[in-house]
C-alpha cells in the first residue's frame, strides 16, 4: 500500500506536521463535499461560483484525494482526471488556509505521484496562476509554448466552470 491509502479506505499517516497529524486517503467514502464545494465555490480563483452538481460529476469521474487532520476533518483535497495509463490532469488542489504552511500541499503533490493508479502515468498536467514553485519543487515543468491547444464551447446554459 502506497502513502495514498487504497480503494479499500486505509489510508498510512501522513505524519506529524507542526504537532498536527494529518493523513491523505483516497477513499471517496472519506470526502466531505460540503468543504470541497464551499471551497471551490467561494474561495478558489479558478472555479468561484461552481455549481454542487457539476462538483459531483466531477468527483464521480476523478481519482479524488482527501487530506484529514488527527479527528478526521477534511483541509485539503485534489483530484485527477486520468485514464491511469498515458495521462492525467491535476486539478483543484487545495489545502484550507488555517492549515497552509505545514507542507500539506507538496505532500499531497507527491502523494498523487506515488497514488498506484496514478504513478505509472506517463504524463502528468495541470494549470495554476500561483502556485509554480510548489509544483516546479516535485518536477513539473512549463509546457513549451506552441505545443498545447484547447477549446471551450459555451452553451448559452453553461454557467458550470
Amino acid at each position: 500500500m502506497g502513502p495514498t491509502g487504497s480503494r479499500d479506505g486505509t489510508a498510512d499517516a501522513v505524519g506529524r506536521l507542526d504537532g498536527v497529524d494529518y493523513e491523505i486517503s483516497d477513499d471517496p467514502g472519506r470526502l466531505d463535499l460540503d468543504v470541497v464545494h464551499r471551497f471551490l465555490a467561494e474561495e478558489s480563483y479558478w472555479a468561484k461560483g461552481r455549481r454542487r452538481d457539476v462538483l459531483e460529476r466531477a468527483v464521480a469521474g476523478s481519482r479524488n484525494l482527501g487530506v484529514y487532520d488527527a479527528v478526521g476533518r477534511q483541509v485539503g483535497y485534489a483530484r485527477v482526471i486520468t485514464d491511469r495509463a498515458t495521462f492525467g490532469w491535476v486539478c483543484d488542489l487545495f489545502v484550507l488556509q488555517e492549515h497552509r504552511g505545514r507542507g500539506l500541499g507538496r505532500r499531497l503533490v507527491r502523494a498523487i505521484a506515488a497514488h498506484p493508479d496514478l504513478r505509472d502515468v506517463r504524463r502528468l498536467m495541470l494549470a495554476t496562476a500561483d502556485a509554480h514553485g510548489l509544483y516546479e519543487s516535485e518536477g513539473y515543468r512549463p509546457v513549451t509554448p506552441g505545443t498545447y491547444m484547447e477549446v471551450s464551447p459555451r452553451r448559452a446554459d453553461d454557467d458550470a466552470r
